[in-house]
């Protein structure tokens, strides 16, 4: 995997649906190596630091191939690097071969692979459109993010080298899957169990799969 753009930007203030909101989401591509540090990368910001940013959000990545996807989705609609809100926008990645407790070396950087998006509804105010969070969301498009093992530095064409990863491989995608799924059946039961057991997960989403395991009878 590897970095084709590195983006960054600060809450702003912008009128939605008759009111005010602050958001982060709007990013742009920066031509410089910034510094990576635990919580984000030099002049990036998230607007509400309850469910953004923090400790287990701090580079959210998305893969350039799925551009080509949303171009055909979305015709017309002009689709800068960034517009997802990610920080690195990374050529050579996917959810099915990214898993949860992946480390990477990336710049000067040591990263640690932690969790999907979930895409909140300031996605919509980013492309004017409520439609388009479920649409990403459908889509298992998620992208996912990362928290910062060692800081370091980061810039445009630096490789994402793969340290280690965990003995329960548990790809992006399933977890995806895993969180829209209606019923468990014997197979997304142990994929469940794999998952608690990864140590970068955080604990608010070991806590919604431990309350689904109870809640939800397996079917077979």
């Amino acid at each position: 995997m590897k970095i084709v753009s590195l983006n960054t930007g600060l809450p702003r203030d912008v009128l939605w649906h008759g009111s005010t909101v602050s958001t982060g989401i709007f990013k742009d591509p920066v031509g410089r190596r910034l510094a990576l540090r635990k919580l984000n990368l030099d002049g990036d910001g998230q607007a509400d630091l309850t469910v953004h940013g923090g400790e287990y959000k701090a580079v959210y990545c998305y893969p350039l191939e799925h551009y080509g996807f949303w171009k055909t989705e979305l015709p017309g609609r002009e689709l800068p690097m960034g517009i997802f809100g990610e920080n690195f926008t990374l050529l050579g990645s996917s959810e099915d071969s990214v898993h949860l407790g992946d480390r990477f070396s990336v710049g000067s950087a040591e990263v640690v692979v932690t969790q999907p998006r979930l895409p909140c509804y300031k996605l919509g105010i980013r492309f004017g459109s409520d439609d388009m969070v479920k649409r990403f969301f459908v889509s298992g498009r998620s992208g996912f993010y990362l928290a910062v093992v060692r800081e370091g530095e980061v810039g445009v064409g630096d490789e994402m080298t793969l340290l280690g990863r965990e003995a329960d491989l548990v790809p992006v995608s399933e977890i995806v899957r895993l969180y829209a799924a209606k019923r468990y059946d014997s197979a997304e039961v142990a994929s469940v169990q794999r998952a608690l057991r990864v140590a970068a997960l955080p604990e608010s989403w070991k806590e919604y799969f431990r309350e689904r395991l109870v809640r939800i009878p397996a079917s077979g």
